[in-house]
């Protein structure tokens, strides 16, 4: 089964190559400077510890205002694809999870950002954001509560089974759903995991191999519409697949008590980030929007 994961993964890292060429022939400008390959590496290198590499991506964005706003989507998913594939690979090849709860959990986050975000869109983006943000806070109370013993989080098992694959598969798919209006799958999917009761190490195959099969075919349809800076692309590209290599063995030296603080703290950092989001995006009511 994990061969026919990986030889899948290969064929949509092929195809999106075989895009972003086709792309970069068609047109000049598509040399990266070097603040583009910066902002490639260091945001690359916290995605593979689990922080996620969207929203600092368009932070630096808008903050240097290298991309317009509008091409702001269209170039970071370009961008990372490949990159992400990498974490994929690596992951999945490092960290043995069972492999009927791996593709379970891959294929439901799939579905939840196909067929379930119709739902979930339908939300104030403000409030789903602010909700999940105060859900992030009290996950990581809990868990430096569970660090010193107040109460069991967490364990070591690296599968799930009956009851527990089922809520897993339901959580992801929620959280797959969500990914598309911007709530990032990799902080809830750590938390996820751990309260089932698995090893933290076991959410990033499971939440690099969901996001490396999604983003090749969301990132064909940017490039087609021509709705990327191709520059600034590449630049995510090549300045973040050597971040990922780094950042991969660093995660795979931690003991798993790091990787419960890292849980804690992406937790706490991610729940931030979203209170403030909602809190400066205003409601469609009030941008005078329908």
């Amino acid at each position: 089964m994990q061969t026919l994961l990986f030889a899948t993964l290969g064929l949509f890292a092929l195809l999106h190559v075989a895009n972003l060429v086709r792309s970069c022939a068609s047109g000049d400008g598509w040399r990266p400077t070097i603040a583009q390959l910066l902002i490639g590496f260091v945001t690359n290198f916290f995605d593979t510890l689990g922080i996620g590499n969207f929203a600092p991506t368009a932070a630096a964005y808008r903050w240097l205002r290298i991309v317009p706003d509008e091409r702001i989507p269209g170039t970071m998913n370009v961008g990372h694809t490949l990159p992400v594939v990498l974490m994929a690979f690596l992951f999945i090849g490092a960290i043995e999870v069972d492999p009927t709860t791996l593709v379970v959990m891959i294929v439901a986050a799939i579905l939840g950002a196909w067929l379930g975000a119709g739902a979930v869109t339908t939300l104030p983006r403000p409030k789903i954001q602010f909700g999940m943000g105060v859900a992030m806070l009290v996950a990581a109370g809990l868990f430096t509560m569970a660090h010193f013993d107040a109460f069991p989080v967490g364990g070591s098992a690296l599968e799930l089974d009956g009851m527990s694959l089922v809520i897993g598969a339901v959580g992801i798919f929620v959280f797959g759903a969500m990914q598309t209006i911007g709530v990032g799958l990799y902080a809830p999917c750590m938390i996820l995991v751990a309260v089932l009761g698995m090893n933290p190490k076991a959410a990033f195959p499971i939440m690099m191999g969901a996001c490396a099969f999604l983003m090749p075919v969301a990132s064909a349809r940017f490039v087609r519409r021509g709705k990327c800076d191709r520059a600034a692309s590449i630049g995510l590209t090549l300045g973040g697949l050597p971040a990922v290599v780094i950042a991969f063995y660093l995660v795979e030296s931690l003991s798993l008590t790091a990787i419960r603080w890292l849980v804690i703290v992406v937790s706490a950092v991610t729940g931030i980030a979203m209170i403030l989001s909602a809190r400066l995006t205003p409601l469609p009511e009030d941008s005078g929007n329908a």
